[in-house]
């Protein structure tokens, strides 16, 4: 689940509730926590995109002249992420 290095208050509170309300629905106490770090997960990465389109939209509009190496740098990122997966 999370790194003990990185306890991240909001994150624990967050677990716990999700763990016991996917608990009270009658979810399974081994398998809740994954339950729970997974959506936290899938949640976090919702808003990372978020984040990154409202950014590159905002740098569109007010530094066009920065927009299209903010995109090849998002788009470079991608790739250099792509190829360290497959790598392993």
């Amino acid at each position: 689940m999370f790194s003990d290095k990185v306890a991240d208050p909001v994150k624990q509170a967050a677990l716990s509730a999700l763990t016991a309300a996917l608990e009270a629905q009658g979810h399974p106490s081994e398998y809740a926590p994954f339950m729970a770090t997974t959506i936290i997960f899938q949640a976090d990465l919702d808003l990372r995109n978020a984040q990154i389109s409202r950014l590159a939209g905002w740098l569109k509009q007010e530094h066009p002249e920065v927009y299209p190496d903010a995109l090849s740098l998002i788009e470079s990122t991608r790739e250099e992420f792509e190829k360290r997966v497959r790598q392993g």
